[in-house]
């Protein structure tokens, strides 16, 4: 799921006004070691957090469908994960990495929901939308300062990007075969001989019901009045 996330991102950061600009899009962390060896204006996104978006789980089971809507398997709720990620800009000037950052904020600022469309394998195929949030209030434990010390790298302008994206619930269950006979219904006197031999069709169940009430109500009443 994650390298789905990441593919994801590696088309909307190079879209739009740096398309076919020969921007480099790089997952790697950024440190000191990274830095030194860049050669090319690089956009980078580093997952720094992964985290389980707890409000969003759900209780239950959820039926998998098959070309003609047939219920064929049941599963549990997809558990659903907020992937952090810090992107940053990489080139020789630093008006040239805000230049970078601003193109980075027209792309994503309009795609708040991603649809199941545009994501790629698994993630596509579970038919959800998928949020997307760029340089919100921060309420992680960790500070971006404190994420650049542990990267032995200076502070640097940056974009906290946050995909929360859906992750399958594993086992799938085997669902029963559809129903595709009405019910039945049997009618008996209180002494517990049946009236009839045959079953009488369900359909609808409370008509069927209500209609063979009535005639075994009428009989007893006929005899109690004869005797």
């Amino acid at each position: 799921m994650i390298h789905e996330v990441d593919e994801v991102l590696k088309t909307l950061l190079g879209g739009g006004a740096l398309a076919g600009s020969g921007i480099d899009v790089a997952f790697d962390a950024p440190t000191r070691d990274w830095a030194a060896r860049r050669n090319a204006p690089t956009i980078n996104a580093y997952l720094y957090d992964i985290r389980e978006d707890v409000n969003r789980r759900q209780r239950g089971h959820v039926p998998v469908l098959d070309a003609r809507d047939v219920v064929v398997k049941r599963r549990q709720p997809p558990r659903w994960f907020r992937l952090s990620y810090l992107v940053t800009a990489w080139t020789k000037q630093p008006q040239d990495e805000h230049r970078l950052l601003s193109a980075v904020l027209a792309n994503l600022i309009p795609r708040e929901l991603l649809p199941p469309a545009e994501l790629p394998g698994a993630l596509g195929a579970l038919g959800l939308t998928v949020p997307l949030s760029v340089a919100g209030i921060q309420t992680e434990s960790r500070s971006l300062a404190e994420i650049w010390s542990a990267l032995g790298g200076e502070l640097k302008p940056s974009l906290d990007l946050v995909v929360t994206a859906p992750f399958p619930a594993y086992p799938e269950y085997d669902a029963g075969p559809p129903v595709t006979e009405g019910a039945a219904v049997r009618v008996r006197t209180l002494d517990g001989v049946p009236e009839e031999a045959e079953e009488r069709a369900h359909r609808p169940r409370q008509v069927a019901a209500a209609r063979d009430a009535r005639k075994a109500a009428g009989r007893r009443g006929g005899t109690g009045r004869a005797t």
